[in-house]
């Protein structure tokens, strides 16, 4: 796990240092892709007043200051995550719902090129990859030996 020196990042972005924006960092980098509501509950455990609205709105501010990635998973919240300064694109699986992230072959934003005549600047293209992870294959194939061997 990276150690991060968050106070140093938000001074370097014009942010002021706070025990909330501190709470949320280390909540997300300690537990990436969850939705607000789950950072809430983590970063309550230290700051027990600290409303739902305060975390979205941190949450917003170290997004738009690159300390945060948003990624909008299909059919669910809003997940969050500390990994920004690369390209990357994420794993989903469609029984669990865990995530995981997937380094980009091409390295560098954006990987995919949309047409011409869409006469649009790319700055990222998305690749969310769906399927069913390994400790549920396992699982099913625990469940259902004759279905896995076939």
């Amino acid at each position: 796990m990276t150690v991060n020196d968050w106070p140093t990042q938000l001074r370097e972005r014009g942010l002021r240092v706070t025990r909330q924006r501190l709470a949320v960092l280390e909540a997300v980098a300690a537990n990436p892709h969850q939705p607000a509501e789950a950072v809430h509950a983590a970063v309550a455990e230290q700051l027990r007043d600290i409303t739902i609205q305060s975390v979205y709105t941190v949450l917003h501010d170290l997004t738009s200051h690159d300390l945060l990635r948003r990624f909008d998973p299909p059919g669910r919240a809003a997940c969050y995550e500390t990994r920004t300064a690369d390209n990357h694109h994420h794993a989903v699986c469609t029984v669990c719902g865990k995530i995981e992230d997937v380094d980009c072959v091409h390295g560098e934003a954006p990987c995919l090129e949309a047409p011409a005549e869409l006469g649009m600047s790319i700055d990222v293209a998305d690749v969310v990859f769906r399927g069913v992870c390994a400790d549920c294959q396992q699982a099913q194939a625990q469940e259902h030996p004759r279905r896995a061997a076939a």
